[in-house]
């Protein structure tokens, strides 16, 4: 099959887990801004999570109306830390985030790392335990409105 075949399905949503459902809307209202809704036992204890403000992303194509997030993919090597799914934060500087992340109970694993041309990336681990991590772009990204 060739890739002309196969159509572009895109990124709409992100999922972690939570142990502690408070404490993780805690510390991603403290560390990135979001804000969140709980769903309650008949949707399953679900916690929405808005992480940009209405409006803060470009218009999109028709075809592509629910909206998308790109990614990427890495080599897997067992004896590097942090060999985990993650969602990349955009913020517009890393150091202060760094430090909300703290300030909000999580962990910053090591200083950031400069990516020539994109910007300084770290990872961060929230306080349940996901990994994740953080990106002060070249350039502040739209949906990280300071």
């Amino acid at each position: 099959m060739t890739t002309a075949t196969v159509p572009m399905c895109a990124v709409v949503h992100f999922e972690m887990p939570y142990k502690d459902c408070e404490r993780a809307a805690r510390f991603y209202a403290a560390a990135f801004g979001w804000t969140h809704q709980f769903l309650g036992p008949d949707m399953g204890n679900y916690l929405l999570v808005n992480t940009a403000p209405a409006g803060a992303r470009p218009p999109m194509p028709p075809e592509a109306a629910l909206g998308s997030i790109n990614g990427g993919l890495f080599p897997f090597h067992a004896d590097w830390p942090m060999q985990h799914p993650s969602v990349v934060i955009g913020v517009p500087d890393v150091r202060a985030a760094m430090q909300r992340v703290r300030d909000a109970g999580g962990d910053v694993m090591g200083e950031p790392m400069a990516i020539p041309g994109v910007g300084e990336y770290v990872v961060f681990r929230d306080t349940e335990g996901n990994h994740n991590s953080m990106m002060q772009p070249d350039m502040q990204p739209p949906a990280c409105k300071t």
